[in-house]
């Protein structure tokens, strides 16, 4: 790995050389598996089945599920090195902490163990692609709005409704679709039903959405008709626990985005530097002018200020300390201050910055999305302003 642009000493989670083994051998994989293929992959609108089995054999898949289920047996540090280096690489649009980090713990913590059994060895070995369904037409961050029901008919549930903005969507052949069981208990109603794609009729994927950035990921809409699944596919098989799941798991979700805040904010600064000091300007570089100078000590100051806060929140889950609104301050205030520094970059950059082939660019155009999905900053806002 190229020496990040920050000086910030390493964080005590970070002490373990078996970690700096398992990043040097995900930074390769990144290195050697994608970096050459993600033009191919920005193009296509989507990363192929491939790269999933191949992460699979390499050990990244599963990184923090336990190794009875298949998994590496790891933790969340583990999950944060994936991040960080896939960041760092600039991979963006392959959905492996979406899988990883977000939907396989929901497995873990809440799956039957019958369930454990049946899905997680898939979601290890890249058999599996996961995606979570929440957002819908009608309800993004509103989590109680949702339309899209399950009714229980015998020994199945019968699905209805519609899902967009769904990660992974076009991929995904496991899919945790959020639903309501009992329409009339509000939150009370919600649950978390698990669809195979391959085994049920009346499911079908709608277009692979074009987006602003992040051109890589299919994101898609998703349409469920009469779509039946077995009682035993209810997260849990329990009725109503959907609400509750989701949000004791939100806290890892907004923190996630807060590291990949910081993953991009690095590469984005390392990307700027390298930029400036060789290119050349009224007889000097563009590093040479104070401006330039002045602009990116103000980057590096407040990235530091963002890896700190970040290590200190990745230190906090690993307590199972991380409360909501923190989470959210991490989310909020990193997602925020990384769209900043990396329009400050492009500046820098001059014409160059705006063309699409230049990595500044596409930075500008993933970063965007930062700040919406996983709950919009605003509704981050009205969390914290909750614990006042």
């Amino acid at each position: 790995m190229q020496a990040s642009p920050l000086d910030v000493p390493k964080a005590n989670w970070r002490q373990d050389e078996e970690l700096e083994i398992f990043s040097d051998a995900v930074g390769q994989f990144f290195e050697k598996e994608c970096v050459p293929h993600v033009p191919q992959w920005r193009k296509d609108g989507i990363v192929p089945m491939e790269i999933w089995k191949k992460a699979g054999e390499m050990g990244l898949l599963g990184a923090s599920v336990p190794e009875e289920y298949g998994g590496a047996g790891g933790d969340f540090r583990h999950e944060a090195i994936i991040i960080e280096q896939q960041q760092w690489k600039g991979v963006d649009g392959f959905g492996i902490t979406l899988h990883n980090a977000i939907i396989a713990p929901y497995i873990v913590a809440y799956g039957t163990e019958e369930q454990k059994r049946r899905w997680l060895p898939g979601i290890c070995s890249g058999e599996l692609v996961t995606a979570i369904a929440m957002t819908e037409p009608g309800a993004g961050s509103d989590l109680q709005g949702m339309k899209t029901t399950a009714k229980r008919d015998g020994d199945e549930y019968v699905i209805n409704g519609s899902k967009t903005f769904i990660s992974n969507g076009q991929t995904a052949n496991l899919i945790l679709v959020c639903v309501k069981t009992d329409p009339t208990q509000g939150a009370k109603g919600i649950s978390i039903a698990v669809v195979e794609t391959d085994k049920v009729e009346g499911f079908r994927r709608g277009r692979n959405l074009e987006k602003v950035g992040q051109h890589a990921a299919d994101t898609s809409e998703l349409f469920f008709d009469e779509v039946r699944v077995p009682a035993s596919n209810l997260l849990g098989e329990v009725e109503g626990k959907g609400f509750i799941q989701l949000m004791q798991k939100l806290p890892q979700e907004r923190h996630i985005i807060g590291l990949q805040g910081v993953g991009m904010i690095e590469r984005a600064i390392h990307e700027t530097v390298e930029y400036v000091k060789g290119r050349k300007a009224f007889g000097g570089t563009i590093f040479d002018f104070q401006n330039t100078q002045f602009k990116l000590a103000e980057c590096k100051t407040e990235a530091t200020v963002a890896k700190v806060f970040a290590d200190h929140c990745t230190e906090r889950l690993l307590k199972e300390e991380l409360d909501a609104s923190t989470a959210s301050m991490s989310k909020y205030w990193i997602s925020d201050l990384q769209c900043k520094i990396i329009d400050e970059c492009l500046q820098l950059h001059g014409g160059f910055g705006y063309m699409d082939e230049y990595p500044i660019a596409q930075m500008y155009a993933d970063a965007r999305v930062q700040r919406i999905y996983g709950g919009a900053n605003e509704v981050m806002k009205m969390l914290i302003a909750r614990t006042l």
